[in-house]
């Protein structure tokens, strides 16, 4: 699979080319700011394909940082029953 990396401003001067080749399947495209890879555009149906996966690496970035935070100052801890009781709530659980 070929992978193109632009920076930002080519990214923007060359949209409908990025869009163009990562929807003929020709590639993914990589877009930098200051030499470091910020966002990639790859077909929808990929990303149909990878969404799962994607929710669940960002659910478990948030889950870290939440618990990052927690282990710098555990007073914001909340009790499971309040917890639980917002879950049933929302429908969740």
């Amino acid at each position: 699979m070929d992978v193109r990396i632009l920076n930002t401003n080519e990214a923007r001067k060359h949209w409908r080319d990025v869009v163009d080749l990562t929807h003929a399947g020709k590639g993914d495209v990589v877009i930098e700011r200051y030499h470091k890879p910020l966002v990639v555009v790859i077909p929808f149906e990929d990303y149909e394909a990878i969404q799962d996966e994607l929710d669940d690496l960002r659910a478990g970035r948030l889950a870290m940082a939440e618990l990052e935070e927690w282990r710098r100052d555990p007073s914001t801890a909340r009790p499971w029953s309040e917890v639980r009781a917002e879950l049933v709530a929302e429908g969740l659980l």
